[in-house]
């Protein structure tokens, strides 16, 4: 008996929905990276990018447990001396929350070509509202 590899031109993908209202944000954030990959197909390869679209709606309401809040930061660099911006959680959620789950789910992605193929999948919108009604996405209920 020989081992199953998928070819990328036999994947079927399929779109799913996820509602991140009062849910913590590393939750939303696996489950949408383990969609993304393709794990919770039984026809999972690490080497082709087997993963379904995933829509994140409702960023903004998102939770973070603990300290998390005034503890996490975010950091970035310009590159140039005294370029470091850092900004704290409860900032990101208040200006940036797509942002910030955006920045959770792609720290959760292979590392290079594929990692950036599986990201183009993904779809984060800070409120209730989505364009992607003709699609028919179906609900994915995160524990």
């Amino acid at each position: 008996m020989t081992t199953f590899m998928q070819k990328k031109e036999d994947v079927s993908r399929k779109w799913y929905i996820i509602d991140a209202e009062n849910i913590p944000l590393g939750r939303v954030a696996t489950k949408a990276a383990h969609i993304l990959r393709g794990k919770n197909k039984v026809t999972f390869t690490p080497h082709v990018d087997g993963g379904d679209f995933v829509i994140i709606k409702n960023v903004s309401k998102v939770v973070l447990t603990g300290k998390k809040l005034e503890d996490k930061k975010y950091y970035n660099h310009s590159g140039y001396p005294g370029g470091l911006r850092v900004r704290s959680a409860k900032d990101m959620i208040e200006r940036y929350p797509v942002e910030m789950m955006e920045r959770a789910v792609k720290g959760m992605l292979p590392k290079g070509r594929l990692g950036r193929q599986m990201y183009k999948k993904l779809f984060v919108y800070a409120g209730d509202e989505h364009k992607h009604e003709a699609q028919k996405p179906v609900e994915m209920k995160v524990n």
